[in-house]
């Protein structure tokens, strides 16, 4: 039973509607992209919800109902004699269970009682040809197209060496696959093109693409093109199985990708996926997820084919690292030095592989840089460990009841009469109370922290009751604690406070780099307070530098410079540190490393993406034992870029300036 549609929901259909038919015929027809496939794809996700919520809605031009685009009028049509067809889509475990328990329903519902095997392969981001062969010999190749129809790209593919001219049987077939471009011939490619003055391919999937709709063969010659197939469409000989088909398409002398699983279960499946989910950065083609079919062909006769895809296939993407969603409200976040950032509070969203509702906009340059709006369709992205960005509002989606955002001059929480200044020189605003009540406890629960002092136990909730009672005021307060103060607090038990004090004990000896990330010194993060410590060694020397000596070190610069500088010159952070020094031991930053020897004298290293066998903060220790750096952000001067699971844009970087990208098996080895 369906229910009417609300006059919103038909507005937001089909708005939906029209950017998604706007953005495939940019994609498809003129390989054009202003949005990425996974932000696109959570478009498309959202439509198709709303049409399985309201069927009445869903009419014969909607973007659900098709299949890719329309081919460029330059080409001779060539209409396809097996229907070209796309995959439905699947994005979490959830989905594909559901995707195996279907099968399984429908095969007993035709009296197939066998359970189906499954294989997996890799879904190869590229561009989809046709090949015809008779007699064995190549006599056509084209693209999809609309699904019927597509466009001669005969001479083109030719140039392929992967595609062979003749098959070493000779057979008639119809065979599928995809045209691809690898990541190092990209970089290679629009390196010349930029220094041509030409514009430079986003992506490996575009380059294939502009390559392969090239009038001039020889265009297509002088790129290193490379085709993977995957599918024996049509032919007199088709085996019962897909796994036993991919064997003979390399029996032919097709190329063949080698990374194929033949799955017993779903539960194989879905390990599969979450294997290549963290091994996808290191193949040299891009990967945006794993194609699922039905393994047995009877299986797949008898399930056939929906309007648009075959119901025995199914694409399993990788999660997104970008998608839509609606900008619910914006507030303001005062952080522990006083700095007033705007966050974007989102309708809750998954991505990357975890639901998001907030995202940081940094400024009020960037506020106004987006023209990001309340009530706005934005482009949300996650990449490895950065906190959700806004990458860019989907205009099109605009009703024209989005209200613009407007910076305030005070802020409740900055204590005082709340008011906000500019910081001089730069785009961030801050509380023009240097103190107020916010930013002091959020200090506390910094100087406690992971990356700081460390002290087990003592998170924010135990913070925040030791502030409330007056038990602690100050940073060297949590280092006179003693039982009698706390034993009589709510919810302490005398085991946890015996935890606690022994946690405080072990910390009061302190590396030099977590004493100085622990003290919140504007502009100072984790990767400046490493490079500080191991230029001056001991606190009284950095306490002593000047600015110019500041200045002059490698990564710092003259506004991190002068804010140090400022720092330790005020009379309350003198004070502060004298009596914190009389409660805890700062170490020297020993010159020399451990025994594994200075192997990495010299380089630096970038992390991106999430490590399976050690933590990011295991990770940087070793390498900086060993005499390497760890930095925040991928350069010309980045040595090596460790790529993790979920790797984000960190690596497209990286591959436009050629810095390596080695696995986390490969770090581990140099380890």
């Amino acid at each position: 039973m369906t229910t009417q549609a609300p006059k919103e929901v038909i507005e937001r259909l089909n708005k939906l509607k029209e950017t998604i038919e706007h953005h495939r015929y940019l994609y498809h027809v003129l390989d054009k992209q202003e949005m990425s496939e996974s932000a696109l794809d959570s478009l498309k996700d959202e439509l198709v919800k709303l049409e399985e919520q309201y069927p009445e809605l869903i009419t014969p031009d909607s973007p659900s109902q098709r299949v890719a685009g329309e081919p460029l009028p330059e080409f001779i049509k060539v209409p396809h004699k097996v229907p070209q067809w796309s995959f439905a889509d699947a994005f979490t475990e959830e989905d594909i269970r559901a995707f195996d328990e279907r099968i399984k329903r429908m095969l007993r519902a035709q009296h197939i009682e066998r359970v189906p095997t499954y294989v997996c392969e890799l879904k190869i981001d590229g561009l989809k040809v046709v090949l015809e062969y008779e007699a064995g010999l190549l006599k056509t190749a084209a693209t999809r197209g609309d699904g019927r129809v597509g466009e001669d790209v005969t001479m083109n593919v030719r140039t392929i060496q992967s595609v062979p001219l003749r098959l070493t049987q000779p057979l008639d077939v119809i065979v599928e696959g995809e045209v691809w471009l690898g990541k190092k011939g990209l970089a290679a490619l629009n390196k010349k093109r930029e220094a041509a003055g030409e514009a430079v391919f986003a992506n490996p999937r575009n380059a294939a693409a502009g390559s392969i709709r090239q009038l001039d063969a020889k265009i297509a010659a002088s790129r290193p093109l490379r085709m993977f197939v995957y599918d024996l469409a049509q032919g007199s000989r088709i085996p019962e199985t897909q796994y036993e088909e991919l064997t003979l398409l390399r029996e032919l002398g097709f190329k063949v990708n080698e990374y194929v699983k033949k799955c017993e279960s779903i539960e194989d499946v879905i390990a599969f996926w979450k294997e290549w989910q963290k091994k996808s950065t290191t193949q040299d083609y891009q990967l945006d997820g794993v194609v699922v079919k039905v393994n047995e062909k009877q299986m797949q006769d008898a399930l056939g084919y929906t309007g648009k895809s075959p119901r025995f296939a199914i694409a399993f993407k990788f999660p997104a690292e970008q998608v839509t969603t609606v900008v619910e409200d914006i507030k303001l976040q005062v952080g522990r030095t006083g700095v007033v950032t705007p966050v974007a509070l989102l309708r809750p969203v998954s991505v990357a592989g975890s639901v998001v509702s907030r995202a940081t906009l940094h400024n009020e340059d960037e506020i106004q840089r987006l023209d990001v709006r309340v009530g706005d369709t934005v482009i949300l992205q996650k990449a490895g460990d950065v906190i959700p960005d806004i990458v860019r509002v989907v205009t099109d989606m605009r009703t024209g009841s989005e209200k613009p955002y407007t910076f305030p001059t005070h802020v409740s929480e900055c204590g005082g009469d709340g008011a906000i200044e500019r910081i001089p020189g730069q785009v961030a605003y801050r509380c023009v109370a240097k103190d107020s009540a916010t930013q002091h406890r959020r200090k506390l629960y910094h100087f406690v922290s992971k990356h700081a002092f460390d002290i087990d136990g003592l998170g924010p909730r135990i913070i925040d009751a030791l502030l409330e009672h007056n038990v602690i005021s100050s940073y060297e307060d949590i280092f006179t604690l003693k039982k009698g103060d706390l034993i009589d607090l709510p919810r302490f038990a005398e085991k946890s406070v015996d935890n606690l004090l022994e946690s405080i004990q072990k910390a009061k000896t302190v590396s030099l780099p977590r004493f100085i990330i622990s003290l919140s010194i504007p502009q100072v993060g984790e990767e400046t307070a490493h490079d500080l410590a191991a230029h001056f060694g001991t606190l009284d020397a950095l306490m002593a530098a000047s600015f110019e000596e500041l200045e002059a070190l490698y990564g710092v610069g003259p506004i991190v410079a002068r804010s140090v500088r400022d720092w330790f010159d005020e009379k309350n952070n003198k004070t502060m540190l004298k009596r914190l020094c009389d409660r805890v031991v700062v170490l020297d930053e020993k010159k020399t490393t451990d025994v594994a020897g200075a192997v990495f004298a010299g380089t630096t290293f970038v992390l991106t993406g999430t490590l399976t066998t050690l933590t990011r903060d295991e990770a940087k220790e070793k390498i900086r034992a060993r005499g390497g750096s760890v930095s925040g952000s991928v350069s010309a001067k980045t040595t090596y870029v460790v790529a993790g699971e979920s790797a984000g844009s960190k690596l497209d970087t990286a591959t436009r300036l050629g810095v390596p990208i080695i696995s986390e098996d490969e770090f581990l080895k140099m380890l």
